[in-house]
């Protein structure tokens, strides 16, 4: 008998995240750590990570195991919410409608803009000088 398991594959910003669903409690070890563990004293990330399963009503059904790197640790849980939200469409189709419609499908785009030569940062000009 093989026990059925979901992947999904989240990016935000500079994070990868590689979520696998499990059928089991609702545990969630990320890099082989606890989400308590993990995320420390910041509840809101941990709220935004269980967002995708407290949406389609899946808070106990799955055991989680994330790998994720890159990025800060807010951006690794908007990596860690799209990975999950990825690897649930397969469990049921009728998830599809509620995560898109959340926009928990869509990866955000927006990403650090590149510093340009000439210049201090991405956009900020050195001080102009007539004289």
């Amino acid at each position: 008998m093989t026990i059925k398991e979901y992947t999904g594959t989240g990016r935000r910003k500079t994070a990868i995240a590689r979520v696998r669903l499990v059928p089991g409690k609702g545990k969630l070890i990320i890099n082989n750590r606890t989400a308590k563990e993990y995320f420390g004293n910041l509840p809101a990330l941990e709220m935004t990570v269980f967002q995708p399963l407290v949406l389609t009503k899946k808070e106990s059904d799955f055991d989680i195991r994330v790998k994720v790197y890159g990025g800060g640790i807010s951006s690794q849980a908007g990596a860690i919410r799209h990975g999950i939200a990825r690897a649930l469409l397969p469990v049921n189709e009728e998830n599809k409608a509620v995560l898109r419609s959340e926009g928990l499908l869509t990866r955000d785009p927006r990403v650090k803009e590149r510093k340009k030569y000439g210049q201090k940062r991405a956009r900020k000009r050195f001080q102009f000088s007539k004289r």
